[in-house]
C-alpha cells in the first residue's frame, strides 16, 4: 500500500473557521489527539502571527509523540528584504519545529495587486526563504497559494514559482486550491502537468470547500500523483472549510487502497471528530459522512427491512471500523422492522400485532406533532405499553397547575398533582419557577416513596417548538426533554396545543422509561438492568 501523509492543519487553518477559537490548552489536547490518530504532521500555526502560537511551538516540545511532526507555518520574506532578517521567517526559526510551511504567491494576480511586487522578485522571495530555512536542516514544505486559480491566468508564471521553490530546496510542493472554486478535473489535470514538470520532487495538495469539492479534489490528486492531503478535522477552516480528513482518510485507505494512518487506529475517528468538535465548543454535525450520528442511520421502512436480512444493503462500510455505530429511527416513514429492531435494542420481545398497533400509533400521533427521532425513550415505553402484561407504574387521576402574579413575590407556579400509585392515592403540591417544573416537583414527590431510584433523575434539557406559528397561542407546541441518571441519559416527547399537557407527556415517559428501562448499579457497583418484560 502506498503511504500518503496526512498533514493536518486544525490548529491553524481550521481555527479560522468563524466561531472557533482555541486556547492554549485545546491546542495541545487536540494535537494529542491527532498524534495518537496516526496523523503525519500537525500544523500547530503561524508563530509569527500571535503570542498563542509562539507559546504552542514551546509548550508543544514537552509533548511525547509517537506518530506526528510538528510543522511551523508562516510566508515568505518580504518583498526587498533578507530571509535572514525578516520577521516571518525568524519567528518560524525561532518555533524550533523540524518541519516549516512556507506559503508563497503563485497568481499573478497575487504578485501584482496583493505583494505589488514584479514577477521577478517575487520568484527570489520564494528561493531565497526556502534555501535559508533548508540550510538550517529543516523539512521544508512549499504551500503554492492560489495555485489553481493561478496556473490558469499564466500558466508559465505560475510553473516558474514551483521552479523557484525546488531551486529553494522544497522537500514538498503542495498545490493549494485556495478559493475552493476548481472543478476535480482540472486539479487531476492540473496535477499531472506538475507531476511531469517535477518527476523527482513530492506533491501533495490542500482543497477548500467553496465548490463543495474539497475531498473530491483532494481524491482526484492523489489520483494524479500526490502523496501529501492537507485538511483539518470535521471540515473546519474560513468560509466553507477545508477538506475534511474525516472523510479523506476514509476514503483514501478503505476505497483506494492507500495507506494513510495505521489501519486499527480507524476506529478512533468518530471519537477523534466528536472530541474536537467538543473542545471547539461546535455542535457535532449528526450528518456527516463516515462519522456523523447519522452516517449509518436508517428511517425509510423498506430500507430498515433490508438490513434486517442483510446489514450490508444499505451501507458502505461497517460502522465500527471507523468507531460508528448503526442506528435505527423510527417515524412515519417506518415499517415494522424498524420497531422490530427498537425492541431487539431494548431487550424486549415484541409480536407483529404489538409492533403493529404501535408503529399505527406512532403514525398517528406524528401526524398530530409528535416526532419519535430522537425521543427513543418514548418509543420504548409504547413498546412496553402493547405487551399483554403491561401494568402502568402509576396511573393520573389528575392534575391541577396554577399561574399567580403576585405582588408581593412576582410570578408563582403551583402543581397539584393526584395519582393512582399500585392502588395508593396520593395527592401532592409543589412550588415551582416555572408551570412545567412545578408540574416536574409535585409529580417527583408523588413517586420517590414509591420509586427512590428516581431521585437520581435529572432533567438536564427541555426544549419546546412550536409548530403552526401562524396560530398563534392556539399553536401546537411540540415538547422535547431529556434526563440523565447513573451515566446514562434518555429522551421522552410530547405534544399538543396546551403546552402544559403537551410537557406532562413527555415528563410521565421519562419517569417510565427511567423506572423500567435504566441500566442501574448494585451494591457491588457493577451494572444490573432494571429492564421490565
Amino acid at each position: 500500500m502506498q503511504k500518503i501523509a496526512i498533514y493536518d492543519t486544525t490548529l491553524r487553518d481550521g481555527t479560522q473557521r468563524e466561531g472557533i477559537s482555541l486556547s492554549l490548552h485545546d491546542k495541545l489536547r487536540i494535537t494529542q489527539l491527532l498524534d495518537d490518530f496516526g496523523m503525519t504532521y500537525i500544523e500547530g500555526g503561524w508563530p509569527g502571527s500571535n503570542p498563542k502560537d509562539a507559546a504552542y511551538f514551546e509548550a508543544v516540545r514537552e509533548l511525547s509523540l509517537k506518530h506526528a511532526k510538528i510543522a511551523a507555518f508562516g510566508s515568505t520574506c518580504r518583498k526587498e528584504s533578507d530571509p535572514q532578517t525578516d520577521p516571518n521567517i525568524i519567528a518560524l526559526v525561532e518555533a524550533q519545529t523540524p518541519v516549516v510551511t512556507v506559503v508563497g504567491k503563485t497568481s499573478m494576480l497575487h504578485v501584482t495587486e496583493v505583494l505589488q511586487t514584479t514577477p521577478a522578485e517575487n520568484l527570489r522571495m520564494i528561493r531565497e526563504s526556502l534555501r535559508y530555512l533548508k540550510s538550517l536542516g529543516k523539512e521544508v514544505i512549499y504551500d503554492a497559494e492560489h495555485f489553481f486559480d493561478g496556473i490558469k491566468l499564466d500558466f508559465e508564471y505560475s510553473l516558474d514559482t514551483l521552479k523557484a521553490a525546488v531551486e529553494g530546496g522544497a522537500d514538498w510542493l503542495v498545490l493549494c486550491d485556495t478559493n475552493g472554486g476548481s472543478l476535480p478535473w482540472e486539479v487531476a489535470e492540473y496535477v499531472r502537468v506538475v507531476a511531469e514538470c517535477f518527476p523527482n520532487v513530492k506533491l501533495g495538495i490542500h482543497t477548500h470547500n467553496d465548490g463543495e469539492l474539497a475531498v473530491a479534489n483532494s481524491l482526484a490528486a492523489v489520483q494524479m500523483g500526490a502523496t501529501q492531503v492537507q485538511g483539518t478535522i470535521n471540515g473546519y477552516g474560513e468560509r466553507c472549510g477545508n477538506a475534511n480528513l474525516c472523510s479523506v482518510v476514509p476514503d483514501l485507505q478503505l476505497k483506494m487502497g492507500y495507506d494513510c494512518v495505521p489501519y486499527h487506529n480507524l476506529s478512533q475517528l468518530t471519537r477523534l471528530s466528536r472530541t474536537v468538535a467538543e473542545i471547539a465548543n461546535l455542535a457535532p454535525d449528526d450528518h456527516l459522512a463516515y462519522v456523523g450520528k447519522s452516517a449509518f442511520a436508517h428511517k425509510g421502512g423498506i430500507h430498515v427491512a433490508a438490513i434486517r436480512r442483510n446489514v450490508d444493503s444499505y451501507q458502505h462500510i461497517k460502522p465500527e471500523i471507523v468507531g460508528n455505530e448503526m442506528r435505527v429511527l423510527v417515524s412515519d416513514l417506518s415499517g415494522r422492522g424498524n420497531l422490530l429492531s427498537k425492541a431487539e435494542e431494548f431487550g424486549m420481545n415484541v409480536s407483529q400485532d404489538e409492533t403493529t398497533r404501535v408503529l399505527d400509533e406512532i403514525k398517528t400521533l406524528e401526524n398530530e406533532g409528535f416526532v419519535f427521532e430522537g425521543a427513543e425513550a418514548s418509543i420504548a415505553v409504547r413498546l412496553r405499553r402493547a405487551q399483554p402484561d403491561y401494568t402502568p407504574l402509576f396511573t393520573l387521576i389528575d392534575f391541577t397547575v396554577l399561574v399567580e402574579d403576585r405582588r408581593d413575590r412576582g410570578a408563582l407556579s403551583e402543581a397539584m398533582v393526584k395519582l393512582d400509585v399500585n392502588g395508593d392515592i396520593v395527592h401532592t403540591a409543589a412550588e415551582g419557577n416555572g408551570p412545567v417544573n412545578a408540574l416536574d416537583l409535585a409529580l417527583r414527590k408523588a413517586l420517590i416513596p414509591h420509586y427512590p431510584q428516581m431521585a437520581d433523575f435529572q432533567l438536564v434539557d427541555y426544549k419546546v417548538r412550536i409548530l403552526d406559528s401562524d396560530k398563534a397561542t392556539a399553536a401546537t407546541t411540540r415538547v422535547f426533554i431529556e434526563t440523565q441518571c447513573c451515566g446514562q441519559r434518555w429522551n421522552t416527547v410530547g405534544a399538543g396545543t396546551n403546552i402544559i399537557h403537551a410537557s406532562w407527556l413527555a415528563l410521565v415517559d421519562s419517569i417510565e422509561y427511567g423506572i423500567t428501562f435504566l441500566s442501574m448499579t448494585d451494591e457491588q457497583g457493577e451494572g444490573i438492568s432494571s429492564v421490565v418484560v
